[in-house]
């Protein structure tokens, strides 16, 4: 049991300092810019689009590169 465990701990290890990688995380905006009066609420980023959802109930899907707004969802 233990040295199962020691390879579980060294093969996540490996795969966690591996520098080529394929997954390298969310590309994060350097900025993003919501129109007047927009309040965050909370954001997650996807492949090109960022969603942003508002105190106003309203969700915010964004393109990532040029934060041009590419949709826009109202909660009821």
């Amino acid at each position: 049991m233990v040295g199962g465990l020691l390879v579980v701990i060294t093969l996540l290890v490996i795969r966690l300092s591996d520098t080529d990688a394929k997954f390298t995380g969310p590309q994060l905006p350097e900025t993003l810019t919501l129109p007047d009066g927009v309040t965050a609420q909370a954001v997650t980023f996807g492949d090109g689009w960022v969603a942003v959802v508002t105190t106003e109930n309203v969700i915010l899907i964004l393109d990532a590169t040029t934060g041009t707004i590419r949709q826009r969802l109202e909660i009821k």
